[in-house]
């Protein structure tokens, strides 16, 4: 099984090589392994910025725990999720749902008016928690996809989302950051390279019932 092969190889990486770059070929790979990530309902409610802007980053950096990640990779993933969910949103995805899968649209108004129904019984906490979540599947395929492809890459939580906020004018937007993903290519000199993974054996982990 290549993933099991692809995993045990990929690992957070500290130290990025500054010459190397992801190519816009592979680039466009990663975007499409993302792209094709499920969500609760299929509604994909986020957008990930895909930052390549050594000055952008430079902002960035301070307000990332000065981590080298951030300006030393190749380029910087943003994963934000909308702070709301609209029913323009809902609507739009069902006009979509119809359109690419040829159906009537009066067919699917039904669960458009289901979803709107359920997410409106979340309260406001559950509703942000529920939208974060949504990201973290999206992620995992972004660090699958860069094993496959070789590409090193680092998710982090080590930053100061209000401050990414405010820097990448996200607020306007109607999104907020959560979580980041600097990918590229290892460095030789990165201490962390060969460590063994440390990871609970599997009689911890699963419980079979």
């Amino acid at each position: 099984m290549e993933l099991l092969k692809n995993l045990k190889w990929r690992y957070a990486t500290k130290k990025f090589d500054t010459t190397k770059k992801v190519s816009s070929d592979d680039l466009e790979k990663l975007k499409e392994a993302v792209q094709l990530s499920v969500s609760s309902y299929g509604l994909q409610l986020y957008k990930v910025l895909i930052i390549e802007n050594i000055e952008i980053r430079e902002q960035l950096k301070p307000v990332s725990w000065n981590q080298s990640q951030i300006t030393d990779s190749s380029h910087l993933f943003v994963f934000c999720n909308y702070i709301d969910v609209s029913d323009n949103a809902i609507d739009d995805f069902i006009k979509q749902t119809a359109e690419i899968r040829g159906l009537d649209l009066e067919r699917l108004n039904g669960y458009g008016d289901f979803i709107k129904t359920k997410l409106a019984e979340k309260s406001q906490e559950e509703k942000t928690s529920w939208l974060k979540s949504q990201i973290y599947i999206a992620l995992g395929n972004l660090l699958n996809a860069c094993a496959e492809l070789k590409i090193d890459a680092c998710p982090m939580e080590g930053f100061e989302p209000e401050a990414y906020n405010k820097i990448l004018n996200l607020e306007a937007q109607g999104l907020n950051a959560v979580v980041i993903a600097p990918v590229g290519y290892r460095h030789q000199e990165d201490h962390t390279i060969g460590a063994k993974k440390v990871r609970k054996p599997f009689n911890l982990l699963f419980q079979e019932i």
